[in-house]
């Protein structure tokens, strides 16, 4: 299967060097897992075209600096990519700002939390169980980098993950195609700790500290790799 990932950001210049760009983090994730997925990778951010969305195995949305109410030329595009997407019953996973997109192109509200920066390993609680989601567990810890979010989840999602900070963390959608996590599975631990260093002095230092101390907490993103992979093939 070929998984089509549209590239909506760049990992942060001062980080580049030593961690590279997003599409590989999700190649590796996969890999990881045990799915040996095909990758394609489409830079919309940087104005690449969109592919038809009907035609597509599945379908990746990353991560990006952007949030959904800037006003990028790529946005509204991305928006019709999206519905196009969930109208063909295309598979589609969203994260980060993946997840907030489609969110506010399928009907959501999503803004910048007054909550601030959302940074380490958080832990969400599993408030419902889509078939996908192969555990038992009450809560799975997932790193995250964030200051946008879900506010009203668009009348097509239920809600499967959900935190005190994150309420909307996870989303499923009723066609039973499109899925979408506020969280990054997708982040190794020394990426997430760089994250959390780059945002001092932006973020209050006590964030900072509580997000490196949180890497203590073992993570589930291994796990959470698997089951979003098997979601995509199902």
């Amino acid at each position: 299967m070929k998984l089509t990932i549209i590239q909506t950001g760049d990992v942060p210049a001062p980080l580049r060097p030593k961690f590279g760009a997003y599409p590989p983090m999700f190649q590796r994730m996969f890999d990881e897992a045990g799915h040996g997925f095909d990758y394609e990778t489409i830079p919309v951010h940087d104005g690449a075209a969109f592919p038809d969305a009907g035609k597509l195995d599945a379908i990746l949305i990353t991560g990006s600096a952007a949030g959904v109410y800037d006003d990028y030329a790529w946005l509204d595009p991305l928006r019709a990519f999206i519905r196009s997407a969930y109208a063909a019953d295309t598979p589609m996973l969203g994260i980060c700002f993946g997840h907030q997109i489609m969110a506010d192109a399928l009907g959501g509200d999503v803004r910048k939390s007054e909550k601030g920066w959302g940074l380490g390993r958080h832990t969400y609680g599993v408030k419902a169980r889509p078939e996908f989601l192969g555990t038992d567990l009450l809560a799975l810890s997932i790193a995250c980098s964030h200051q946008d979010q879900v506010i009203a989840p668009p009348k097509e999602a239920e809600v499967f993950l959900a935190s005190e900070f994150t309420p909307n963390a996870g989303l499923a959608y009723r066609n039973g195609r499109a899925l979408s996590l506020q969280p990054h599975p997708e982040f190794h631990d020394d990426y997430t700790l760089a994250l959390a260093e780059l945002r001092r002095g932006k973020a209050p230092d006590e964030v900072v500290e509580k997000a490196v101390a949180s890497v203590a907490t073992p993570s589930h993103s291994k796990d959470v790799a698997g089951w979003l992979g098997s979601f995509l093939t199902r």
